[in-house]
Order: structure tokens, then C-alpha cells, then sequence
């Protein structure tokens, strides 16, 4: 089990975009798969979250405070805003520009603590920073959405709210909980959580797409555009804000990657509770969930190369100062 986990985990980005470009291109495929059942999906993987939480994570909360609170500050401002111009910009219709917005309201996922790790990043900052952002998020995705949308289309902020708490903070409670007290019985299930999460998240996907082939094909590449440029203008912003800071190279990498990915299948929910009239709203959440997988792990290649070089620049200047 532990190897078929292991290998769907590393080709996960593969496995999202064949899944997605057939729901694309053959929606027949995949459209016994409901919508009504992107909530189970979702609550699936946010329980699988829980289980690999513990205590200690939450220790650099307390005694890195203000590590934390700048992730937190750069993750529900710079993605809402950067969503916000993004739709603006390129005159997305109501739906989609909603779509859009969830996206960058949201928590980041548990995927940027994977990236973080194979980008040879500050994990147990990453860590930190998803469980606070998750923990914020009830009240800040709600409020924040609402104040870049209420002008243009109507937004449930209580239905919002009372969505992220039953999908994402109970599961993952349940989750910690069952972990703190029979940790011994749960090691043998987290070996199969990179299985069931990818299962999870490609079903989520294949659902919204498949459902909205028609509609996505007709919007033309636009909206791709904006996704694919929020996600990368996500991770620009996080390093250039860490370069400003003056943090070291690892935390660089955990900021960046914390603010580029998302939780993307969270604001692919919650669109169908928040704006049921907008059917194109849950779109954007799916294609950024194939598109951050993919950019992630190219990312995550480019991060490793990045602090060889700074590690041969080092050697570098040690081996010229003993020249001298």
C-alpha cells in the first residue's frame, strides 16, 4: 500500500491533468461522478490533514509568532487581491470573477507543506502557517470575499462560514483528535493518505469539469490565463516579500509556496453554497487544482537548484578567503 501511495503521490500532477482533460474532452466519463459530492470529497482529505497533524506544530505558533502572523497577513491579501485585479483585468464574467476570488480567499492547502518539503523549504514553518490560515479561515474567507464581491453579485457570508467549519475545521479536528489519542492505529492508515487525497481531489475535479465542459470550452483560453497567472504571481509575490524581509533562503521558499498554492478544492465547495446561481463559479477552483499541482512540482525542482547555487557560492567565497 505504502509503495502504491508513494507513487501516486509523485506523479499526482500527471494523474489530475489526464483525469481533468478527459472530463474536458469526454465529460460522458465522468459525469456519474455528482457534484452533490464535492463536500465528502473535500471533509475525506481535510480528515486525512488531521491525522498527520500534532501538538509540536503548533509550537513555532507560540515561540515564532511572527513568522506566522506574516504568513497569514501575505495569504489573505495578496492572493485576494491580486484575484480581484486578475478578474478585473481581463473582464471575467460574474461567475467566473467569483471563481476567482474564492480562490484567492482561501487557505493555502496541504499540498504547499509537500512542495515545501521537496523544495528543500522551512517545512514545519509551511506546517504553521496552512494550520493557522485553515484555523482563520471561517472568518476571513467569508469577510474578505464579501468585500471584493458584494457590489457585483450577492454573497452568503453565514453560509460560507457554517460550510468551511462542517467541511474543513470539523473533519480536521476529527482527525487530530483521533491522532492524538490511538496515534500507535493510525501510522498504518497515514501510509495510504496520499492515495486517498489524490483519489479525492482528481474526483473533485473530474465532477466540476465534467459538468461544466461545455460552458469551460466556451469561455475560451481566458480564464486559464487568469489562473495560471494568479498562481505564479502568488509565488513571485511570496519570495519577493521574503527578499524585502531579508529571511533566510528556506523561509523564502515556505512563504512563496504558501501563497502561491491554494486551497483550491475548498473554494471549488464552497462556490456551489455561496453562489448557487453562478454555476461557473466552482470552474476556476478546478482548474487551479490541476495547475498548481503541475506548476508545484516544477517549482519545487527550480527551489532545490536555487540553493545548491547559493551552498556553491558559499564554498566559493570560503575557498577564495583561505586563497588569500
Amino acid at each position: 500500500m505504502k509503495k502504491i501511495s508513494d507513487f501516486i503521490g509523485k506523479y499526482m500532477a500527471i494523474i489530475v491533468l489526464v483525469v481533468a482533460a478527459l472530463a474536458l474532452f469526454k465529460p460522458v466519463t465522468c459525469l456519474w461522478i455528482q457534484t452533490t459530492w464535492i463536500n465528502y470529497l473535500l471533509m475525506v482529505v481535510m480528515f486525512g490533514m488531521g491525522l498527520t497533524i500534532k501538538p509540536e506544530d503548533f509550537v513555532l505558533v507560540f515561540t515564532h509568532p511572527k513568522d506566522i502572523l506574516l504568513g497569514c497577513l501575505a495569504q489573505f491579501t495578496i492572493m485576494p487581491l491580486l484575484a480581484f485585479i486578475l478578474g478585473k483585468t481581463f473582464g471575467l464574467e460574474a461567475g467566473l470573477l467569483a471563481g476567482v476570488i474564492l480562490v484567492g480567499t482561501c487557505p493555502g492547502g496541504t499540498s504547499s507543506n509537500v512542495i515545501t518539503y521537496l523544495s528543500e523549504g522551512d517545512v514545519a514553518l509551511s506546517v504553521g502557517m496552512t494550520s493557522v490560515n485553515t484555523l482563520l479561515a471561517p472568518f476571513l474567507t467569508p469577510l474578505i470575499t464579501y468585500l471584493f464581491l458584494h457590489t457585483s453579485v450577492s454573497v452568503d457570508i453565514k453560509a460560507m462560514f457554517l460550510s468551511i467549519i462542517k467541511v474543513v475545521i470539523v473533519p480536521i479536528a476529527l482527525g487530530f483528535i483521533i491522532n492524538h489519542f490511538f496515534g500507535k492505529y493510525t501510522q498504518k492508515v497515514k501510509e495510504a493518505l496520499p492515495l486517498v487525497s489524490v483519489l479525492a481531489i482528481t474526483m473533485i475535479v473530474a465532477a466540476v469539469v465534467s459538468h461544466n465542459s461545455e460552458q469551460i470550452l466556451s469561455t475560451g483560453a481566458i480564464i486559464f490565463v487568469v489562473v495560471i497567472l494568479h498562481n505564479l504571481l502568488g509565488y513571485a509575490c511570496g519570495l519577493l516579500l521574503g527578499k524585502v524581509l531579508g529571511l533566510p533562503l528556506a523561509k523564502k521558499k515556505a512563504l512563496s509556496v504558501e501563497i502561491g498554492m491554494q486551497n483550491s478544492g475548498l473554494a471549488t465547495s464552497l462556490a456551489g453554497t455561496a453562489f448557487p446561481d453562478l454555476a461557473m463559479a466552482t470552474v476556476p477552483g478546478a482548474i487551479f487544482s490541476v495547475w498548481h499541482n503541475i506548476s508545484g512540482a516544477l517549482l519545487a525542482n527550480l527551489y532545490r537548484r536555487m540553493k545548491s547555487e547559493d551552498n556553491n557560492s558559499s564554498q566559493l567565497e570560503v575557498s577564495l578567503d583561505s586563497t588569500n
